[in-house]
């Protein structure tokens, strides 16, 4: 479910009543916490952080005219996801996010490779989310992504 909105304002206009305040609580979560260099933008029709081209040049290496994606949130049909390229690159992160999960909700953990599915707004575990969001700086995640994904180009 992309959303054609052009802006961050604009796509959090369209979200629905029931969606919207638990949708802006990640987004602080996210906004606070997020180490400086990243950028919110529209990413792939959902509420992106990315490094800009002006601190990686090279940007994404699927389409390098975008600047490197590291997390998105989105409002789904079913669910509220965020998406974190950290925990699907980095096992360590990933584990240490599935050993805390517990610690900070009861809602069951719904997760895929790089996705967190929230279907319970009132179960989202905001402070962990506000955690997860400063455990990559813009300079391990550059060393990460160029060690994981540019593996080939090497």
């Amino acid at each position: 479910m992309q959303s054609k909105a052009t802006s961050v304002q604009h796509y959090v206009d369209e979200l629905p009543d029931d969606r919207k305040d638990a949708f802006l609580l990640i987004r602080e979560a996210i906004l606070n916490n997020l180490p400086e260099g990243f950028e919110e933008t529209m990413s792939y029709g959902m509420v992106g952080y990315v490094v800009p081209h002006s601190i990686y040049p090279e940007g994404y290496h699927c389409d390098p005219k975008l600047p490197l994606p590291f997390l998105n949130i989105a409002n789904q049909k079913n669910s509220i996801n965020l998406y974190h390229m950290g925990i699907y690159a980095d096992t360590e992160l990933h584990d240490w996010f599935v050993s805390e999960y517990p610690n900070h909700t009861e809602a069951k953990l719904d997760m895929g490779k790089s996705c967190i599915r929230f279907k319970k707004m009132d179960q989202i575990p905001y402070e962990l989310i506000a955690k997860l969001a400063t455990k990559r700086s813009v300079q391990d995640w550059i060393g990460l992504y160029e060690s994981e994904f540019k593996k080939s180009k090497k």
